[in-house]
């Protein structure tokens, strides 16, 4: 009986075993299956939600050609730096939160006072217990160590591409005593460059209901930033800059994936959504492009290379009038000179739609007289295309015009007054 036994045992522990592999085999293939049903939900849940959060397309209220894009932003705006001319825009004046792109007017008025010799790159800058980043998630930072000092140039740096508050409270402290003082310069200066929609209350651009800017003040704020600092501007194509051991890359993604772009800023708070300025070159033109409010970083990079690829794809350079060509010759009184050649001053290049035909229109400032100095504006020139005005050029004498001898001028007011 015993060997019966221990002979059916096996053969009990293998039916056993066959019942069993079938069913955890199941589990496993259910469990592996489930992995990528949870994911897919998982992506599918974070799609939506996205789609929740993003805007409408905003359509263009002003362009200068046909089939500008609708972006789905709070604003956006295009111009041509040259000109300044705003090629395409939405929402373009509502004063918005920047959120960090503030720290171009921050940049700014450092890089001015480094041009003006109130700053040296080589300044050493405090940091204050409020300057100070605690090295939280919450806000970007350069991670300047409490009561340490950093040179202009590294503060520059900071604000620029690791777009840390510490050191833009720190620049603000030291140039004007507080963020509030620094606010009033900020303020003086947007108002010189004719910012109508803007209100700075602190150099970083930290949440507060009466910190506001528009797209088309912030590509004005750019423009400057271009015009006026060209040797600090570099700076903002830069991709990465390491401070106190800690290097951090620059947000802006165009940066990464576009060589003619060269700057100029991102900015992100829950209020303001993902902002974003740029600037790109292709041969002879820049473009300025400002996204304001989207909803990803990812957003406001798409939306910044869609722009851009519109500008590109339909403006072109126009020379309306070759340089050191005669526009005008300009009757002169009581001159050496009876007349003088008028021209243009410096080169005249315009932004039109592709294909489009300019006309030019002159106009002079009646009853000139000399003397008359070589390079004086004497009149100007406005360029036209289906009799709308595009652009228009100061007209300069192209030579000096001496006043004449009394005698001279005494035989031709005796002209004058027989209408020769």
């Amino acid at each position: 009986m015993k060997t019966k036994t221990s002979s059916i045992l096996p053969v009990l522990f293998a039916i056993a075993a066959g019942a069993l592999i079938p069913h955890s085999a199941t589990i496993a293939a259910s469990q592996k299956a489930a992995k990528p049903a949870a994911h897919q939900k998982a992506t599918a849940n974070k799609k939506a939600a996205a789609a929740a959060n993003a805007l409408p397309p905003l359509a263009a209220e002003t362009a200068l050609a046909a089939n500008a894009p609708a972006l789905p932003a709070k604003a956006w705006l295009l111009m041509d730096y040259d000109s300044g001319q705003v090629l395409a825009s939405a929402n373009a004046d509502e004063a918005l939160p920047p959120a960090s792109l503030t720290k171009m007017m921050t940049s700014y008025i450092v890089e001015q006072a480094l041009r003006s010799g109130k700053l040296k790159p080589t300044d050493l800058v405090s940091v204050s217990e409020n300057a100070w980043c605690r090295g939280t998630s919450a806000e970007s930072c350069m991670y300047l160590p409490l009561n340490s000092q950093a040179t202009v140039i590294d503060i520059l740096r900071g604000i620029i591409i690791q777009s840390g508050n510490d050191a833009s409270k720190a620049i603000a402290e030291h140039m004007a005593g507080s963020e509030a003082g620094f606010a009033k310069l900020m303020n003086a200066q947007a108002q010189r460059l004719g910012m109508t929609h803007t209100n700075f209350v602190n150099p970083t651009g930290l949440p507060d209901p009466a910190h506001k800017s528009s797209a088309r003040d912030l590509a004005i704020l750019a423009r400057a930033i271009i015009r006026d600092g060209s040797e600090y501007y570099p700076i903002y194509a830069e991709r990465e800059f390491k401070y106190n051991g800690i290097k951090q890359g620059n947000r802006n993604a165009l940066l990464y994936t576009d060589p003619s772009v060269d700057g100029l800023k991102t900015g992100h708070t829950a209020e303001a959504g993902y902002c974003l300025v740029t600037s790109s070159k292709r041969n002879d033109m820049r473009l300025i492009t400002v996204i304001l409010n989207t909803n990803s970083p990812q957003a406001r990079a798409d939306q910044s290379r869609t722009l851009l690829g519109w500008g590109f794809g339909s403006f072109e350079k126009a020379i309306p009038i070759q340089p050191g060509a005669v526009v005008s010759t300009v009757k002169v009184s009581f001159g050496k000179a009876d007349t003088v050649a008028a021209g243009l001053g410096a080169p005249w290049l315009l932004t039109v739609p592709r294909g489009t035909q300019v006309q030019t229109t002159v106009e002079i400032k009646p009853g000139l007289e000399a003397p008359v100095t070589k390079g004086a504006v004497i009149g100007k020139v406005i360029a036209t295309s289906n009799g709308k005005p595009v652009g228009e050029a100061p007209l300069v004498a192209q030579a000096e015009v001496e006043r004449a001898g009394w005698l001279l001028r005494g035989w031709q007011h005796v002209m004058k007054l027989f209408g020769k």
